[in-house]
């Protein structure tokens, strides 16, 4: 078989030397106290990413719309796809490879996250996939949150052993002796997990799962879409992290866009030409998308901490109210202490709270006159939108699930996921929450107001 190249692209200060194929599981253990001992602030990190000009001195960059580039020498085509010559010294042959535009939303993501590398895609399920299935082979295993996402947990539970004999073994993430004890030493390749669960908002003890799972040479992949800036797993110790960027990163929700943050010789060996799932699969972003993104993040910190402020007022006054609340803000969730422990400061505890209506007919009559009556939100499914948006999550967005693993992720009928939004005032908002929460009262729905 011949010799498999790969394009070196992350920095262009960084000049590749031999191979960058993934070897193993060697990049587990790639300066990964370095790492730590240089970390910073999130905005601070992202404001010192090089600032790309416009092609004729604009102060935006410009968007790399084409698909192809030429060459001024025949023979550069060849060096190119041999490997010698890549986007790290400023050589592009195909978008589908690699494009200037998106490579700089790479490098912002790589900055929020304190990563060497990032690759964006087109989906945050692009990413999840990609790196799925390029770190575990056929007949792998993989241990992973019993609380995901229903699309990843369909892709663990149903796709991945259909497709590619991959095996998952779901586990409560807060039993750390669970996760171990589910971890198969030279079986099992990857721990999966979210920093934050979606919908349950249990928060992942990201440095003991990391040391777990680097004890038996296992990678951590953690998807961190429901609290940028306010938690950094690469700094924890996990070896990747994934974003849907459609969701707090936007902050539209007008764009689908995913992201894959981590080494260097992860993500370029996800571009190898014969083995790499981001070269061979084409979950490309458009250039287009990552202009319009690129200009969104600079500004993500502000939005975080204006998403987060709400989320921990309206979740203690709810409480206040009689309703059962879950928000890792409250000093009685079962990790607040721990997020406390490792959230980057100032940030606050996620822009998520949850509402637990025990029942779904009671669910749909609360989020009704939320949307109908006060106008406090949108149902509708995603997040980190400036609106509020709202979703019964059992039948919505976890909907892939039966009824057992929802009872063991915790999601009852009637939870309530609130996406909790920016504009208008606080007291605004908050005084049509209360309106819509006495009409349940008047209907019957509700006798604890």
């Amino acid at each position: 078989m011949a010799e498999t190249k790969t394009q070196s692209f992350v920095f262009s200060d960084k000049k590749r030397a031999g191979s960058d194929a993934l070897d193993g599981e060697k990049f587990i253990t790639t300066k990964k106290q370095q790492m730590l001992s240089t970390w910073e602030d999130p905005a601070a990190a992202l404001a010192a990413v090089r600032h790309e000009f416009g092609e004729h001195g604009g102060v935006n960059m410009s968007i790399e719309a084409s698909a192809t580039f030429t060459v001024m020498e025949p023979e550069t085509l060849s060096r190119m796809f041999s490997g010698e010559l890549g986007p790290d010294r400023d050589f592009f042959v195909y978008s589908r490879h690699f494009n200037p535009t998106v490579l700089n939303l790479g490098r912002q993501m790589a900055a929020l996250e304190g990563t060497e590398a990032a690759y964006c895609t087109s989906s945050g399920m692009a990413a999840i996939s990609s790196v799925l299935l390029q770190l575990v082979g056929s007949g792998g295993h993989v241990v992973a949150s019993r609380a995901l996402y229903g699309g990843t947990h369909a892709l663990l539970t149903h796709f991945l052993p259909r497709a590619c004999n991959i095996t998952t073994t779901f586990v409560d993430v807060t039993d750390l002796d669970m996760v171990s004890k589910a971890i198969v030493h030279g079986h099992t390749k990857l721990l999966y997990f979210e920093s934050i669960s979606n919908p349950t908002l249990r928060v992942a003890n990201v440095p003991e799962l990391s040391r777990i799972a680097h004890e038996k040479g296992v990678t951590v992949v953690v998807d961190n879409t429901f609290a940028p800036m306010v938690i950094s797993p690469a700094r924890l110790g996990a070896d990747v992290v994934v974003h849907s960027i459609s969701k707090f990163i936007s902050g539209g929700a007008d764009i689908i866009a995913g992201a894959v943050c981590g080494p260097a010789s992860l993500v370029n060996s996800m571009m190898d030409l014969h083995q790499g799932t981001l070269m061979l699969l084409g979950p490309t972003m458009n250039a287009k998308v990552a202009f319009e993104l690129s200009e969104r993040i600079p500004h993500l910190s502000l939005r975080m901490k204006e998403h987060c402020h709400r989320a921990l007022v309206f979740a203690t006054r709810m409480k206040k109210l009689g309703l059962k609340v879950i928000y890792p803000g409250l000093e009685d969730h079962p990790q607040h202490t721990l997020l406390k422990s490792f959230a980057n400061k100032d940030y606050g505890y996620g822009g998520l709270l949850c509402v637990d209506m025990e029942t779904e007919e009671r669910a749909n009559k609360l989020m009704h006159h939320l949307q109908n009556s006060t106008q406090f939100g949108f149902m509708a499914v995603s997040l980190g939108y400036y609106e509020t948006l709202m979703s019964c999550s059992g039948s919505s967005t976890s909907s892939e699930m039966n009824d057992e693993e929802k009872a063991l992720a915790g999601i009852s009928d009637g939870l309530v996921r609130m996406s909790i939004g920016y504009v208008g005032t606080l007291e605004q908002r908050w005084s049509q929450f209360e309106k819509a929460l006495s009409r349940l009262q008047d209907s019957g729905s509700f006798n604890k107001y």
